[in-house]
């Protein structure tokens, strides 16, 4: 195998996905055999996310105040880059493609410089993926860029999935991890939820206060940050709702620290639906097998629900999940009037089967890094 320095950039808009998306794809990298260097203008996210780190991934201050980057620091010179990646469409810093086009012109050898886009199931990332685009002006003029799309099928990018995935879920102790996050488990659905702050979270608490899931108590697992200010805020008043302190309730809730990526795994692993946010956390949904609803990144010109509507088409999701859909992503809170969402949450068993058929068609196929490997090794 071809060890070869990688070089992604990262800027970061949603602290936990944008970060999160890259943090994988280096480890990937690196528990590959790869050298990795992850510049990032914002890394707090990492100190909880992955405070150990990872072998063989350097990750370097990229400076929003526009200070070049210290590539002495980073060993450029020793170790100049074979593959560039820009992240989510930001432009790598000028003073490092400078230094690129001076290492080719002493070498001879061009990086094979990667576009890696947003995630999407629509037709159009299969269009675009894997096109060129000229570079046209500066010191790499005359370079091509990469489009490189993640998605759902065999003709695109594929999804970030580590090897040995399944084989650590097929290990995972439930009993064992609920008892070392200090959660009380008495046999109650399990439900996480990580979200922003959708209109509809209060209908949700008030269901599952007043009927469980199928009459069964629940037990509401939260994701610390928004989700958690999210939840509070209706439990404790401040919005009318108080279904904790109902002595009929059944819904009882406990509020998760800040989680480590493998950690975030365990806690899709543990609980019987998934509440997630985000494109990291989706596919990580889709790995872990259990029912879920997803609440996708807002765009003010509501360009995010033909994308919704896309992948619910992809996961075959049924009517009642696509309903749900529809709710959770909405801008305004359910009617009471049409039954909230108890109608719908009451067919969540059904969506167990279409997670379940969606991972299986989904790991059938090669992942991301490896068909980067394999992009890279056809244009170096």
């Amino acid at each position: 195998m071809n060890r070869r320095q990688w070089d992604i950039f990262c800027k970061v808009i949603d602290n936990f996905g944008d970060i999160g998306v890259c943090w994988r794809l280096a480890c990937d990298l690196a528990a590959r055999g790869h050298s990795v260097r992850l510049w990032v203008d914002d890394a707090a996210a990492l100190a909880w996310m992955a405070p150990a780190g990872s072998e063989g991934v350097q990750v370097l201050p990229w400076p929003r105040d526009g200070t070049p980057l210290d590539l002495q620091a980073a060993g450029f010179a020793q170790q100049p880059p074979d593959v560039l990646v820009e992240a989510f469409g930001c432009e790598i810093a000028p003073e490092f493609i400078a230094a690129c086009a001076s290492s080719m012109r002493a070498t001879g050898l061009k990086p094979v410089w990667i576009n890696l886009e947003y995630l999407s199931a629509e037709a159009y990332v299969e269009r675009y993926h894997a096109m060129p685009s000229p570079v046209q002006s500066g010191p790499a003029a005359g370079w091509t860029k990469w489009f490189f799309y993640p998605g759902f099928t065999a003709h695109t990018g594929g999804l970030l999935r580590e090897p040995g995935l399944q084989e650590r879920q097929a290990r995972f102790d439930r009993a064992g991890w609920l008892k070392a996050q200090n959660i009380p488990w008495r046999g109650e659905t399990l439900v996480s939820l990580f979200c922003y702050e959708p209109p509809a979270l209060e209908a949700l608490l008030a269901q599952l206060s007043r009927h469980g899931l199928q009459g069964n108590p629940v037990r509401l697992l939260v994701a610390a940050g928004r989700a958690a200010h999210a939840v509070r805020a209706i439990v404790e008043g401040e919005k009318g709702l108080q279904p904790i302190q109902d002595k009929g309730s059944l819904l009882s809730i406990s509020y998760l620290p800040l989680l480590e990526q493998a950690g975030f795994d365990h806690l899709l692993w543990a609980s019987d639906l998934n509440f997630v946010r985000g494109e990291d956390s989706l596919v990580r949904a889709l790995w872990a097998g259990r029912p879920f609803v997803w609440q996708i990144y807002p765009q003010h010109d509501d360009a995010h629900l033909a994308k919704l509507q896309a992948f619910l088409d992809m996961l075959q999701a049924p009517p009642s999940l696509r309903a749900f859909h529809a709710a959770w992503n909405g801008k305004t809170a359910p009617a009471p009037a049409a039954g909230g969402l108890g109608p719908m949450l009451a067919d969540w068993p059904a969506w167990q089967a279409a997670a379940l058929a969606a991972r299986g068609r989904l790991t059938a196929q090669d992942d991301l890094v490896s068909r980067l490997l394999g992009f890279v090794a056809k244009k170096r």
